[in-house]
């Protein structure tokens, strides 16, 4: 009783509450790193560093109240401290949840323009036991109110504030230290945030960020033209020349881009079985195209997203630079970066006409400004389209009604085009369907987002089938070729050990290098009329695609600053970098800092001499990858640069209202020259050729 008393007199001292508050944070870092984040100990000096990191920032933020002589300004003043330092860690708690990343000074800045419609979504994130993070900033204040406990009037000794700032310092020096040891060269070759959490905490890593933040900010303005040497010797090095008997074989063919949201690979071909042991295909009409003979699939294409993840998708298509390494290019840069991007390039080479379909807000990731800077000419958003609540949910319109409405636009552009069609229905939280598209079933796990997933998956893959009919008897189909790509994870890391027994795996043996495999997403070239396609097992990525389809197309990439690879060229290196500076090749999977056997999928825990040096080789691939990346988009270099011989865009000259009376207004200024679906149908609408129907109607 005597040492409870003690305390408990302690604790009404400021001294004191300084104390327990600096106890409650480390608790709940502690708690988060265990429960949340998922951070990998490895040894005991990483174990030891996690225990100090949060202390040093924590110490110095709160020791700023220990110096406010005024004791009521005093309390108040550490509590706010404590209160926001506790937000802080919830907040990336919970967006580690979904992403698998923390909260970045860019993505705060781009907060606003990815905000839209995620109620049920945030909702679906929070977990019972988050009350733990919380519930003492509701007790505090009433403590206070019922004094149990009281302010100190006493005002604590100057130098007893000036030795614990200080004492914060010198913990977060020895923990830098520490960490340089385990981790060399930590804070140089910072590409994984992981590790700088794991390594520094989530408070200094966030005060890291912004200064990094400020640099590159420092590095658009001070960029140059001398810049782009190291660029374009980079990229020179790095070109892969096309494949002769692939390059060419869709010239003049429109472009019909799918984008399949939140898809990954695992998908195609699998089985559901239902609760009575019946099993369901998922995806009948993507698995046909998959194996066709007319398709040139690729099942060792990885997603190379990072916080960005849907634009950072778009980035990597439309452009073949990387995505931002923090935060969103699409909301940090994509209104003031110049770019060479697909719909530039197929304007200005090929008289294509461009166009994006998305059944969602126009501001949503900044698209309708950065799409004029990309070079789109059309940008048809929701307010196009007939959406009500039973099409639609937070993310947009259902894929069945958007795709069937969009064609009333598609069949007015002019051709050659180059359209891209975003679907949603696919997007987390997976929710069921509460009409007469209910009926797929649901897997049995414990995760309500897994169970959804496959029934999501079979109604995008239905959309897809009635989408494709369309344009088989709208006589777009035969002139036309489809790239279908999944853009990133929709079973994040921190579930699939869930998902694991439903993939024949033991969610007991599940190891990084499970979630390395997972990151597969689709991507396939139909090209109606070929016999040569089939299944290609060539290791690539997102930022190979743009290449890939040029060359297809008959314009050679060579000249523009892409980063990528053709998937076709006998040149391509097969090494798939992630944002985060992991990596896949054929042999090996380097992921959440381990070197794994992809024939044992085994950690290499002593590599050879000649794995030594071949490790070192690609992880300095990848690295001059991504910085070079980060060059060109931190720097904005394309501004400068000139030997690609594209005019550059005026963004201002595109203007995405009132586009369909445009269109129509083209058609009649050709005349017998337009090359539009409804002018060659003889100025009559195909819309009645889309067919569509409900889950329950294809079942009767």
């Amino acid at each position: 009783m005597f040492h409870l008393k003690k305390y408990s007199d302690f604790i009404k001292t400021r001294m004191g509450f300084f104390s327990l508050l600096i106890g409650l944070l480390w608790v709940k870092n502690m708690f988060a790193y265990v429960v949340d984040f998922h951070l990998g100990i490895q040894n005991p000096m990483q174990l030891f560093i996690l225990l100090i990191n949060p202390l040093s920032v924590s110490m110095l933020l709160l020791s700023i109240g220990l110096f406010i002589k005024r004791s009521k300004a005093a309390y108040i003043t550490l509590f706010i401290i404590y209160g926001l330092l506790t937000i802080w860690l919830f907040s990336n708690a919970v967006y580690y949840r979904e992403f698998t990343d923390f909260i970045t000074i860019n993505t705060l800045l781009g907060a606003g323009q990815v905000s839209t419609g995620l109620g049920e979504s945030a909702v679906r994130l929070f977990r019972w036991y988050d009350i733990f993070y919380v519930l003492d900033l509701f007790i505090f204040p009433v403590l206070f109110f019922k004094k149990k406990i009281t302010i100190d009037e006493k005002y604590p000794r100057f130098r007893q504030a000036v030795a614990l700032a200080a004492l914060s310092l010198l913990i977060g020096s020895g923990n830098i230290f520490f960490a340089e040891i385990d981790r060399s060269g930590l804070l140089s070759r910072q590409f994984s945030r992981e590790y700088l959490v794991k390594y520094l905490g989530v408070n200094a890593f966030t005060l890291y960020d912004s200064y990094q933040t400020y640099q590159n900010n420092q590095i658009r303005a001070e960029a140059s033209p001398n810049d782009l040497k190291e660029v374009e010797s980079y990229v020179k090095e790095h070109y892969a020349e096309p494949n002769d008997s692939m390059f060419g074989i869709a010239k003049g063919k429109n472009v019909v881009y799918i984008h399949l949201e939140s898809f990954q690979q695992f998908l195609l071909d699998y089985q559901l079985t239902d609760e009575n042991g019946v099993q369901h295909t998922v995806t009948p009409f993507l698995n046909s195209l998959y194996h066709g003979e007319s398709t040139y699939s690729f099942d060792n294409f990885f997603h190379q997203v990072k916080a960005g993840k849907t634009s950072d998708a778009e980035t990597l298509m439309e452009n073949s630079l990387f995505g931002l390494n923090q935060g969103a290019l699409f909301t940090q840069m994509g209104d003031k970066n110049t770019f060479e991007a697909a719909p530039n390039i197929l304007k200005q080479k090929a008289d294509y006409t461009s166009a994006v379909f998305h059944g969602h807000s126009a501001s949503f990731w900044n698209r309708d400004k950065t799409y004029k800077h990309l070079g789109f000419e059309y940008f048809f958003d929701s307010s196009y389209y007939d959406i009500n609540d039973d099409n639609s949910f937070q993310y947009g319109m259902h894929d069945k009604p958007f795709l069937n409405q969009s064609v009333q636009y598609l069949e007015h552009l002019q051709q050659p085009f180059y359209a891209k069609f975003i679907t949603v229905s696919n997007h987390y939280p997976y929710s069921s369907f509460k009409n007469d598209e209910d009926g797929f079933p649901l897997a049995n796990t414990k995760d309500e987002t897994i169970n959804g997933y496959f029934a999501t998956a079979n109604y995008l893959d239905t959309a897809l089938k009635e989408f494709f009919d369309y344009m088989k008897e709208s006589g777009l189909y035969d002139n036309s070729i489809f790239v279908l790509y999944g853009d990133h994870y929709g079973i994040s890391n921190t579930r699939n050990k869930d998902l694991a027994p439903l993939l024949g795996k033991d969610s007991s043996n599940w190891t990084d290098y499970d979630n390395a495999q997972l990151q597969r997403v689709p991507f396939m070239i139909h090209i109606p009329g070929t016999t040569t396609g089939g299944i290609n097992h060539t290791y690539g990525g997102q930022v190979d695609a743009l290449p890939t389809l040029l060359h297809l197309l008959g314009i050679d990439s060579k000249k523009y600053l892409q980063l990528g690879q053709d998937l076709f060229s006998t040149e391509h290196k097969q090494v798939v970098a992630f944002r985060d500076g992991d990596f896949v090749t054929p042999e090996y999977t380097f992921y959440g800092g381990k070197m794994y056997d992809n024939q044992t999928e085994q950690v290499i825990d002593e590599p050879t001499p000649e794995q030594e040096k071949l490790f070192v080789e690609l992880n300095q691939d990848v690295d001059q990858q991504l910085i070079t990346s980060d060059k060109i988009t931190n720097g904005d270099l394309l501004r400068y640069y000139q030997d690609s011989g594209l005019d550059s865009i005026d963004p201002s000259s595109f203007d995405y209202h009132d586009q369909k009376a445009r269109l129509e207004e083209i058609e009649r200024q050709k005349g017998a020259q337009s090359s539009s679906l409804y002018s060659e149908n003889n100025q009559k609408s195909t819309i009645g050729l889309y067919k569509t129907k409900t889950y329950q109607q294809y079942e009767e």
